[in-house]
């Protein structure tokens, strides 16, 4: 029979399953709707020592799944799953996971069978389909049902077909697949593929046959999360609308036996539009990474899922922030029950791991071997030959040299380790007196200050995990920042860690003595210095950890949060204060020398902290190299090098404008002038409004007076020369000033762009076909970033 005219295209960039798209009238089989797996008879449930399920119905509910009335029965909630009664009392037990309807209403999804070897679980899904009646009108069926999968579930790439049934129709396969970005937040992608069948070419397919299938799409994408199907038709054949109506589109576990029947194709009245299939779901435990999951919590390991001795845990794609667990190399078994990982005995399985020699099992591998007088590599047959030139010793002899030799190499292996750790022990002590710790011990016995506390340099290796990347919050111009727990007072608390760059020999003495200082300091926007290690070539310095961020990321961060006047002025005023109090200290006035956003942080309720004064205070009068950031510099410094309080008056002005302006000092195009040069230039030709910030010049007539009030105060902190401006205490006092007349009533919010969502978009809360289809040049980009 001569084969039907079709066209199969993929409209997305990667595709989302194996597809399979089956485009003729009828595929191989013979009869039957290729029903999926029979329910499992009538039984009891069964119920462990702790009251979870391990048994609904015929199916197994292995670790780390759970069920029952306990959180404890699974090893996170989202894999908890429902075991009811499906017949009411006595009646069939089944096993559900929760998902959801395009409208997010509850819907259980019944589980057949789970792997965790794999890391698979099979359920049964509904056919799709969309049947024509005799005045030519649509009945959509099933069509535009959505099957929403729970987290941690998708559906499996590797191991589900898509197949599409019928004739003078195309069909879509929409769907969305969901990423974890760097904030572990699910980032969508949407996906789409479509299948269009013609028959006109050839009249005969009208009378349709078994044992034609045509048409095939592939792919290697993963993380679909959702999908539905939907159906056009191509032409507007009544007749051939009238005698085979359906068309049908199935995702179905790839290994599964499918029997298709012309009487599918027939009125919609059939059977088959009952039927469902089995599909194959992937799943992770979420959220946490390998190391995370391992090492991070309190205690360690709490929550843990690889519990079995000689198991390993291997981290989801890339796309996915989760975890799931095996058993080591020369184990086999499950990996998430205690002493589930058994040792493969590979002397049994010669076909598995071949040996012609002498085989002995070994915990995790084993030894093949050459029998004795032989030599050569046992795994392959025929490579052990006789060896008469040098034969075997005797087996006394033998034990007695490896005895020998193995005590040997442990006395030395001993002592080297000894001498290892007597030099690192030296060396410590060294850096340790070098750097002043017996000064600092001194200072601190006398002045009886105990919250401050001196740490080892243990303590910050095993906590830093040796300075590992993934611990850096922060890099400037004094050192390294790093994020780390440590005992802080008698308990575990969150701090940053700074690792000082390296300091003159000449200044050692004058750092101890400003240690002593910055740790006597006291202001509740000031970052408190709870503690230091002296036994690096550099100083570590250890300070309260304050989790909101900074004011650069506020102002500029993704995504952009409307800050309003009075939220600017709070922290331009508590900023001002903590830099007043750092130069008006009554025994060793302290300069910060590198005031700009970025050392500005936020706590809880964007409490403002000024930080990264420690380093830079280990200063001499006059500096050789600028230490400040340069767009936020004193241009006086330039040619004096001389570090003065009004140094910090002129960084804090150059804030001031950031904070009224959202535009950063300096651009990165070197033709543009400094903000700073651009703001006193504005403000001198009466333009400064056309570079206010519009979020605060929307505010009111009200706010403009505060707002042209703070512009003149920060015009007379950039004032040249220095001696024309204001003092530290004085900025301070007129900014609460300039607070007080305005009212902060809502903290900053997120602004999002929104394009717009159709009339379905807004109904089901997903795109429609049509929306991809004829507006993707528009949301193209969006999608892509979302």
């Amino acid at each position: 029979m001569p084969s039907p005219h079709y066209y199969c295209h993929h409209a997305v960039a990667a595709a989302v399953l194996r597809l399979l798209c089956a485009a003729a009238l009828a595929a191989p089989g013979t009869d039957g709707g290729g029903p999926p797996p029979p329910s499992p008879p009538p039984s009891s449930v069964v119920v462990d020592d702790s009251g979870c399920l391990r048994q609904c119905g015929d199916v197994h509910i292995p670790h780390p799944f759970g069920a029952g009335p306990a959180d404890s029965c699974s090893v996170s909630p989202e894999l908890r799953l429902h075991c009811n009664d499906t017949a009411g009392n006595g009646g069939v037990h089944k096993l559900f996971i929760r998902g959801a309807l395009g409208d997010s209403t509850g819907v259980d999804i019944e589980v057949v069978d789970i792997d965790v070897i794999h890391g698979q679980m099979r359920v049964v899904s509904d056919i799709f389909f969309s049947c024509f009646v005799n005045d030519n009108t649509t009945s959509h069926g099933r069509s535009k049902l959505l099957t929403k999968l729970p987290e941690p579930y998708r559906f499996s790439s590797a191991s589900n077909k898509f197949m599409v049934l019928g004739c003078l129709t195309v069909t879509y396969m929409l769907g969305a697949a969901y990423e974890d970005d760097d904030g572990g937040n699910d980032k969508r992608r949407w996906h789409m593929a479509g299948c269009v069948a013609d028959c006109r070419g050839n009249s005969s397919l009208k009378h349709p046959t078994n044992g034609s299938c045509i048409g095939t799409i592939q792919g290697d994408d993963d993380g679909l999360r959702y999908y539905y199907a939907s159906f056009d038709n191509i032409v507007n054949d009544t007749d051939f609308n009238a005698t085979y109506p359906c068309a049908y589109a199935l995702l179905m576990d790839s290994s599964y036996r499918f029997n298709f029947s012309t009487s599918h194709l027939l009125a919609p009245g059939n059977e088959f539009n009952k039927s469902r299939v089995p599909v194959v779901l992937d799943w992770v435990i979420r959220n946490k990474t390998c190391r995370a999951a391992a090492h991070t919590q309190q205690p360690a390991g709490a929550g843990y899922a690889c519990v079995s001795d000689h198991s390993e845990c291997v981290d989801a794609s890339r796309s996915r922030r989760g975890y799931r667990c095996k058993c080591a190399k020369g184990f086999e078994g499950d990996p998430y029950v205690k002493q589930g990982c058994k040792d493969i005995d590979e002397c049994k399985d010669n076909r598995t791991f071949p040996c012609y020699g002498n085989c002995n099992n070994r915990i995790g591998t084993h030894d093949c071997v050459c029998p004795e007088g032989t030599h050569g590599n046992a795994s392959n047959i025929g490579e052990c030959i006789d060896n008469p030139s040098f034969p075997p010793l005797p087996f006394r002899v033998r034990l007695a040299t490896g005895i020998s030799a193995g005590v040997l190499v442990a006395v030395i292996a001993f002592l080297a380790i000894k001498v290892l750790l007597h030099k690192r022990r030296m060396k410590r002590q060294t850096l340790f007196q070098h750097n002043g710790g017996q000064l600092l011990k001194h200072i601190l016995k006398v002045e009886g200050n105990a919250s401050f506390t001196v740490y080892s340099r243990g303590d910050i290796l095993i906590a830093s995990r040796s300075f590992r990347k993934t611990k850096i919050v922060g890099e400037g111009a004094h050192g390294t920042v790093y994020k780390v727990t440590l005992d802080v007072g008698g308990r575990a608390a969150a701090v940053a860690v700074k690792r000082c760059k390296a300091i003159d020999e000449s200044r050692k003495k004058e750092f101890v003595q400003e240690l002593v200082i910055l740790c006597h300091l006291s202001h509740p926007n000031i970052v408190k210095l709870v503690g230091c290690c002296l036994e690096f070539e550099a100083p570590m310095l250890v300070y309260e950890f304050v989790q909101n961020g900074n004011l650069n990321q506020l102002l500029h961060g993704s995504p952009r949060r409307r800050v309003s006047l009075p939220t600017r002025l709070r922290i331009a005023a508590e900023s001002a204060e903590a830099l007043a109090h750092l130069h008006t200290h009554p025994v060793h006035p302290v300069l910060h020398g590198d005031v700009k956003p970025e050392n500005i942080l936020l706590a809880d309720g964007w409490i403002a902290k000024v930080s990264d004064f420690g380093c830079s205070t280990i200063k001499d009068n006059v500096q050789v190299v600028p230490k400040g950031t340069l767009a936020y510099l004193d241009p006086e410094f330039l040619h004096s090098f001389q570090l003065t309080d009004k140094g910090d008056v002129y960084s804090f002005g150059v804030v001031l404008v950031e904070l009224l302006t959202r535009k950063k000092p300096r651009s990165t195009s070197k033709e543009e002038k400094n903000m700073a040069w651009i703001f006193q230039e504005s403000m001198r030709q009466g333009t400064l409004h056309e570079l206010l910030d519009k979020d605060i010049v929307l505010e009111g007539e009200s706010s403009m007076v505060v707002i042209k009030q703070v512009t003149e105060l920060a015009s007379r902190c950039l004032a040249v020369p220095s001696a024309t401006r204001p003092s530290m205490e004085l900025v301070a006092q007129q900014l609460r000033q300039l607070k007080d007349q305005v009212v902060e009533v809502e903290c900053p919010q997120e602004v999002e762009d929104d394009l717009g969502p159709t009339e379905m978009e807004m109904t089901t809360g997903y795109p429609t076909a049509q929306t991809l289809s004829t507006e993707a040049p528009r949301r193209t980009s969006t999608l892509s970033t979302e």
